[in-house]
């Protein structure tokens, strides 16, 4: 199905939380074997696109701080029009609520967005594990929100398990700063051979905890300092390599209480656990109706 040309459609990228992170070794290329679980959140930016005739790949709006030929959405875009022989263009603005450096996986969903919506709009059809596969390329993250469902993480993202996770309402904090990923992974001080969990282990929440924690406490005292402050309110942790820490309630009333008690200096958001990626519902939407509501 394609969009008529000069129409806009506005497409949701949700955010997501770590429900624990560890490294259970290495590949022989270097890259880390981890397993996580991911909880997809309903909140995050928003997608929003427009197919040009002529080919040509433009972002409108996206990240300051990001080129838009370093931007995974854009990376994205020219990823799928390359994989699906496509002749169709996309102009693409997206509109930034999560926090870039903040471990909450925007990029990732941005461009996850980008593809799952214009396999749509271009009419490519290449269908979820062809275009999963196209993200795994961009970033091990991206994965995950392609196929929309809460999962454990193995090997370097690639290999999900859905799982169903409890239902809960999430705090969401971010101190003010942003950490480097590539930075942490390199640390000498970072635990590299954790003892792989079992899938229901990881799943029931049994084992939490973050094996960036300790090493991103140490460096950077504000985050040290946020972790202290929500963990008077419940467990807090990191989502994956922070700067956000989050800590889960039993309901929405709790969740706002506890941000409206947020220091000034810092940032808070609320957010529900999403039992599924509010993309699969846009997605199924635009395919009944022609609008991409959710």
């Amino acid at each position: 199905m394609n969009a008529p040309a000069a129409a806009w459609s506005a497409w949701p990228a949700p955010a997501k939380l770590n429900l624990g992170l560890r490294i259970v070794g290495r590949r022989a290329d270097g890259y880390h074997l981890l397993q996580t679980v991911f909880r997809l959140l309903e909140w995050g930016d928003t997608v929003r696109l427009r197919v040009r005739a002529d080919g040509r790949i433009m972002r409108l709006a996206g990240p300051e701080d990001v080129p838009a030929e370093a931007d995974l959405a854009v990376r994205a875009a020219h990823a799928l029009q390359q994989a699906g022989g496509c002749a169709l263009g996309a102009e693409i603005a997206v509109d930034k609520r999560i926090p870039l450096g903040g471990g909450l996986g925007g990029g990732s969903s941005d461009a996850a967005t980008v593809l799952r919506a214009l396999d749509v709009l271009w009419g490519c059809g290449l269908g979820e594990d062809r275009l999963a596969a196209l993200g795994l390329a961009l970033g091990a993250d991206v994965p995950v929100f392609v196929r929309g469902r809460n999962a454990v993480a193995e090997g370097i993202g690639e290999r999900l398990t859905p799982v169903h996770l409890a239902p809960a309402w999430c705090v969401v904090v971010h101190p003010g700063v942003a950490v480097s990923t590539a930075e942490l992974f390199q640390a000498p001080e970072l635990t590299r051979d954790a003892a792989p969990e079992t899938i229901p282990c990881l799943s029931s929440g049994a084992v939490r905890g973050n094996v960036f924690e300790p090493v991103v406490r140490a460096r950077h005292p504000q985050v040290a300092a946020a972790l202290d402050w929500l963990g008077g309110f419940g467990a807090a942790h990191l989502s994956g390599s922070g700067a956000c820490i989050f800590t889960e309630v039993q309901d929405r009333d709790a969740a706002e209480r506890i941000a409206r008690d947020c220091p000034a200096h810092w940032t808070a958001w609320t957010a529900r656990g999403a039992a599924r990626s509010p993309l699969l519902d846009a997605l199924e939407s635009f395919q009944r109706w022609g609008v991409a509501k959710w």
